[in-house]
C-alpha cells in the first residue's frame, strides 16, 4: 500500500527502526495535512492510505484531491479533524487509536495537579531570576482536596485510581459507571461534582454535545478557589468563560494541556473553521500565558515512548485488519 504518513515527529523514529513494514510503502512528510499542503500528481493519484495526526485540517477539499484513497487513519482518539460524514459517503474507511493514554494522560493530568496546586512553575521561574518570595508558594495538601473527574473512560479511571492513592476523595460523572473505581469513588450528577469539587479534571471525547460542557453557568455552580484541568479536548472548555474567572479571583488556577483552536493558539496554523473566532481565542490564550496561575503546555500528555509505540502499532495494525476484511477501530459516520 501506497502511504502518505504526514505529521512525522521524532519520537516516532524509533518504532520505524524497529519495526519492518514490507507491506508498505511509506513516504514521510513532517508538514499536518490541510487544504495548503502541496503534493505532487503522483502522490495524489497513487496513495492508498493517509495517517495523520490532530493537527492535520482533513476537510471534504483536501480529500477530493486524491484520486483512489482507501483509508484515512488518525494516530488519536480524537478525529473531529477528518470530514468523518464525507468519508462514509466515498466509502473511504477512518481509523482511530482509543485508550493509547490510559497511563501516560493520567500521569500527566497528576503532575498537572500537583505543580499547579504547589506553585511549581512560579517557584521556578521566580529562583531563575533570583526573586525568591516564599510566601507566595505557599500550596495545599493534596489529601485535603476533592477532585471532580468529568468522563471516566479508561484515563478517567486511572486518574481516580492515582487520586485515591493521595487521599483525596473523588467524585465521579460519567454515562457509564467503572467496577474497578467503584468501591471508592462516588458517583454523581455534573451540578454535585462542580458544587463540591476543590480539582476538576476533564475526560470527556469531544462532541457537538460536548462543546463548551465547561462553560459560564458551570463555573457560577463551582466552589470558589477550584482549579480546572484539561487533558482531553480544548473544546469542552470555554476559553473566555475561564480567563474571566481567573480574573475574578473565583478560579484558584488552571492547568491545560489542551485549549481551543489549538492550531491557532499553539501552532500558528492559519486553517480553522471559523478564523476570525480562532484568533480571538488565541489571543485570550496569550494572556492565559502571562498569568503565574496558569500552565499551558503543547499537547503533550500522551507523548511518552510507550504510548506513541501504541499508537503507531494500533495504526498499523488496524490497516491489515481492514486489508483482510475486518473493522478493528473503524470510526462510523
Amino acid at each position: 500500500m501506497k502511504m502518505l504518513f504526514f505529521d512525522f515527529r521524532e519520537s516516532e523514529k524509533e518504532f520505524f527502526n524497529n519495526n519492518s513494514l514490507n507491506d508498505f510503502d511509506i513516504e514521510f512528510i513532517k508538514e499536518p495535512l490541510n487544504e495548503l499542503s502541496v503534493l505532487s500528481e503522483e502522490q495524489l493519484e497513487q496513495t492508498d492510505v493517509i495517517s495523520v495526526f490532530i493537527s492535520s485540517n482533513v476537510t471534504e477539499n483536501v480529500i477530493k484531491k486524491f484520486k483512489n484513497l482507501r483509508i484515512i487513519t488518525t494516530r488519536s482518539t480524537g478525529y473531529n479533524h477528518i470530514d468523518l460524514k464525507y468519508c462514509t459517503q466515498k466509502n473511504i474507511a477512518v481509523f482511530n487509536v482509543a485508550n493509547y493514554g490510559e497511563s501516560s494522560v493520567a500521569q500527566f493530568t497528576f503532575m498537572l495537579i500537583l505543580s499547579l496546586v504547589r506553585n511549581l512553575i512560579p517557584a521556578y521561574i521566580d529562583i531563575q531570576r533570583s526573586m525568591v518570595n516564599h510566601p507566595s508558594y505557599e500550596g495545599r495538601d493534596i489529601n485535603k482536596l476533592s477532585i471532580g473527574i468529568l468522563g471516566c473512560g479508561s484515563i478517567g479511571a486511572s486518574v481516580a485510581k492515582i487520586a485515591d492513592f493521595f487521599g483525596m476523595q473523588v467524585y465521579v460523572c460519567s454515562y457509564e459507571k467503572n467496577k474497578e473505581i467503584s468501591n471508592f469513588a462516588q458517583y454523581v450528577s455534573v451540578d454535585e461534582m462542580l458544587a463540591k469539587s476543590d480539582i476538576i479534571s476533564l475526560h470527556l471525547p469531544y462532541s457537538a454535545e460536548t462543546h463548551h460542557i465547561i462553560n459560564e453557568e458551570s463555573f457560577s455552580k463551582m466552589k470558589d478557589g477550584v482549579y480546572i484541568i484539561n487533558t482531553a479536548r480544548g473544546e469542552l472548555l470555554d476559553i473566555v468563560a475561564l480567563y474571566n474567572n481567573l480574573l475574578s479571583g473565583h478560579v484558584k488556577g488552571a492547568a491545560l494541556d489542551v485549549v481551543e483552536c489549538e492550531n491557532v493558539a499553539v501552532s500558528n496554523n492559519p486553517l480553522c473553521e471559523d478564523s476570525s473566532n480562532c484568533v480571538a481565542k488565541a489571543l485570550i490564550i496569550q494572556k492565559l500565558l502571562s498569568r503565574p496561575d496558569v500552565i499551558i503546555t503543547p499537547h503533550i500528555a500522551y507523548n511518552t515512548k510507550e504510548s506513541v509505540e501504541t499508537i503507531l502499532k494500533t495504526t498499523f495494525n488496524s490497516i491489515r485488519d481492514f486489508s483482510k476484511g475486518l473493522h478493528t477501530n473503524q470510526l462510523r459516520g
